[in-house]
């Protein structure tokens, strides 16, 4: 179970590198390709140190999960609240199909890691095998 858990986080980790690389490396074209017009492109680099720094996060994570529970509790968090952005950004600002895409991915990690941690937990702390 845990050495599942720990695959899950790396692969969300390789997947918050790899939209973060882009979104450095893109430029306006790029960005234009998934439906995004043109804008400043600080806040788009922004975007992508940001992903890279959650990927640092969940590659903590995954090195020691039993000594990871507020940094699990981060990601939960972290990626909830990505769901509810972009979300609300796809219904109240424009719809983009890429956000509405990215939204429901978020919304499917957060759970994913919630389900596992919450294994991990009651497991961990009652005395069952982990």
């Amino acid at each position: 179970m845990m050495m599942n858990f720990k695959i899950l986080l790396w692969l969300i980790a390789i997947h918050s590198c790899v939209a973060g690389l882009l979104l450095i490396i893109l430029g306006d074209e790029g960005m234009q390709f998934f439906g995004f017009m043109d804008g400043n492109a600080f806040f788009q680099v922004q975007g992508g140190v940001f992903h890279l720094v959650m990927c640092v996060a969940y590659v903590m994570a995954a090195m020691n999960l039993k000594k990871s529970k507020q940094l699990i509790i981060f990601i939960i968090l972290a990626k909830t609240i990505a769901l509810l952005y972009l979300l609300a950004y796809f219904i109240f600002i424009d719809q983009i199909l890429v956000v509405l895409i990215s939204g429901i991915a978020d919304g499917l990690m957060a759970l994913m890691v919630y389900f596992f941690y919450r294994k991990l937990h009651n497991n961990y702390f009652k005395g069952g095998k982990v």
